[in-house]
């Protein structure tokens, strides 16, 4: 089987998705833009996932215009999390499109293990873009900010679950950038996805653990998987 051109995963819970429509529209999307209509598989293979235990499904399309799915068993789902920064500019291809840059991120993930749970990618400005595996969230105030949706970022779906939660709470959302030393100083980072939900940083590097006994995360994880729908 040839490369891996889109990718699209999710964790599916006793039958239960968070955002599938929203990973429907960027999966048929991104292969729409590769000149293969994906929306008649896509819907045919939801129909085929098991509506029992927990799952994490990979929708692919490969170079070869061969569409396919992976049904693989959920790994654990993690709390809290130590980040490190990636030394040098950001070294995806295609950061708009899952799949393309996947190999290089599990690498540059594992060359971090030893020191990190993720790894932050830069701008060219030096600002927070996302992690390898998850986008950025962080509070300020009693707001929560995103970087910029101008910036070379993957459509994030857990991101825009929270930004529905947070419109429908009242809560103010912001976008700008932010650098890592401004990160770190904020009451309260995120990383976020799809199989995970939120994780709270609570680690930079070598640094002390930060307790965050005043964190947003689990009322915001509890509404968060209170969005799932039944396949």
């Amino acid at each position: 089987m040839s490369g891996l051109q889109v990718a699209d995963s999710f964790l599916v819970a006793n039958g239960t998705v968070r955002g599938i429509e929203l990973h429907r529209e960027r999966f048929v999307r991104s292969c729409a833009a590769a000149g293969v209509d994906a929306t008649g598989f896509w819907d045919e293979q939801v129909q085929r996932l098991p509506g029992f235990g927990r799952w994490f499904p990979r929708f692919e399309l490969h170079t070869s215009g061969e569409l396919a799915v992976q049904l693989r068993p959920a790994p654990p789902i993690g709390g809290r999390v130590r980040v490190v920064v990636h030394e040098g500019p950001d070294p995806r291809v295609s950061p708009r499109v899952k799949g393309p840059d996947l190999e290089l991120l599990g690498k540059l993930k594992e060359s971090a293990a030893h020191r990190a749970d993720e790894i932050l990618l830069l701008d060219q400005d030096g600002t927070v873009l996302e992690a390898a595996y998850s986008a950025l969230a962080w509070w300020e105030d009693d707001t929560l900010c995103f970087p910029p949706s101008d910036r070379p970022l993957l459509p994030s779906v857990t991101a825009a679950l929270l930004r529905q939660i947070a419109t429908t709470q009242g809560v103010p959302v912001a976008e700008h950038p932010i650098t890592p030393r401004d990160l770190e100083a904020t009451t309260e980072a995120w990383l976020v996805n799809a199989l995970h939900g939120i994780r709270p940083i609570h680690a930079w590097s070598d640094s002390a653990i930060d307790p965050l006994p005043n964190s947003h995360s689990t009322p915001w994880q509890h509404d968060l998987e209170s969005l799932a729908q039944p396949l």
